[in-house]
């Protein structure tokens, strides 16, 4: 009797942890979508858009040292001295710690600003928190990858 249950002790641990891997990789499949989601926003200067992907009490470090806050960011994405031609994140890395989940990831950007065209590079680190059920950004800092 005492083999058996915990045969069936071991099957259910088992079992819960093969749940807990496929709710987490679902909720990677979620966080990257949402990533993916802002640099179409950015792309196409959906500023609303945006700020349903933005904790109000975001913190953003732009590549240059610059900090903004949530209106500071969605300000300098609708400037209308800036027009991106193309926007993408790859190499999405997302670790789960409770409920925040930190994204690792590298952002081209390409377009022009003031006139002058330019591209952008960088390593990215974005911190998301579930509040409310919704994932939304607190965080985001990038470094230029320069070579």
């Amino acid at each position: 009797m005492k083999k058996a249950w915990c045969g069936w002790f071991l099957l259910a641990v088992l079992s819960a942890g093969a749940q807990s891997a496929e709710m987490q990789a679902a909720e990677q499949t979620r966080i990257r979508a949402l990533e993916n989601a802002w640099s179409q926003a950015v792309r196409g200067k959906d500023v609303k858009g945006i700020a349903l992907l933005l904790g109000e009490d975001l913190v953003y470090v732009d590549y240059d040292g610059t900090m903004m806050n949530k209106a500071g960011y969605l300000a300098s994405v609708g400037s209308p001295e800036v027009h991106f031609e193309h926007v993408v994140s790859d190499s999405m890395q997302v670790q789960f710690f409770g409920q925040s989940a930190v994204v690792v990831g590298v952002y081209t950007e390409r377009g022009s600003k003031k006139g002058k065209p330019y591209v952008h590079r960088e390593r990215y680190i974005d911190t998301w928190v579930r509040r409310n059920g919704l994932w939304v950004c607190a965080a985001s800092q990038s470094t230029l990858i320069l070579h």
